[in-house]
């Protein structure tokens, strides 16, 4: 989504990736209110959740749009909207939109692996947007809208690299560069922040928000687990 803050800091967007050193120092706990419950699943936004339940975080770009694609998925849990892969502990919207916390917008999902397996939730993540962007989806453009994997099984690791590496060539087919997705294990990535209320859910609160899906039509041709 393109921010006010973007348009404010113009030229200064951050395209390059913040170091430790100078990120901004963050806080000590979250300075919002996180909600309790998904307004649209009505089940827990921050757990607790069935035992077989397995937790995979996205970031696509824009996260609004990622969100709604990822809650009608059938065996979605619960979703949600946050900040990952950076520096800044508890950063906020506009923090993060500066690039000086190193975090991408990133969407959180709450699967159960019997209904929605590994395989198809991360084929699902390769088709909604363009993997081969580095720090932009469209016309949004900062390290916050980088595409990411953070995984939390081997299983979802090994899944990521080989949908891929089955992906890829099929994009360079296409006219497409190469994949410039992280894909990390959440020990690497760090901690999951969950965005503001008003973030969560945002286009079953806005339905006239827009926040469209960076999808390239090219089908990864993984077959499913």
């Amino acid at each position: 989504m393109a921010s006010l803050f973007e348009t404010l800091l113009g030229s200064s967007l951050r395209t390059t990736m913040v170091d430790a050193e100078h990120a901004l120092k963050g806080r000590d706990g979250y300075p919002y209110a996180v909600p309790s419950t998904h307004a649209v699943l009505g089940t827990p936004l921050q757990g607790p959740w069935p035992d077989s339940t397995r937790v995979l975080y996205l970031a696509s770009g824009c996260f609004w749009g990622a969100e709604k694609e990822a809650w009608q998925l059938p065996g979605v849990v619960t979703t949600a909207v946050g900040y990952m892969g950076g520096f800044t502990p508890y950063p906020t919207y506009e923090e993060t939109c500066t690039g000086r916390t190193g975090h991408t917008e990133t969407v959180m999902v709450a699967y159960d692996p019997t209904v929605l397996s590994d395989v198809d939730l991360l084929r699902h993540f390769w088709e909604e947007h363009d993997p081969t962007q580095g720090f932009r989806q469209g016309n949004d453009v900062g390290t916050q809208y980088r595409s990411a994997v953070f995984f939390t099984t081997p299983e979802q690791g090994a899944a990521a690299q080989e949908t891929r590496d089955a992906f890829a060539p099929v994009l360079k087919a296409r006219g497409y560069g190469d994949v410039t997705t992280e894909i990390r294990p959440v020990e690497e990535a760090g901690t999951f922040y969950y965005a503001e209320d008003y973030h969560q859910q945002y286009l079953e609160k806005n339905p006239a928000g827009y926040c469209p899906v960076n999808s390239t039509g090219v089908a990864c041709p993984v077959p499913s687990a």
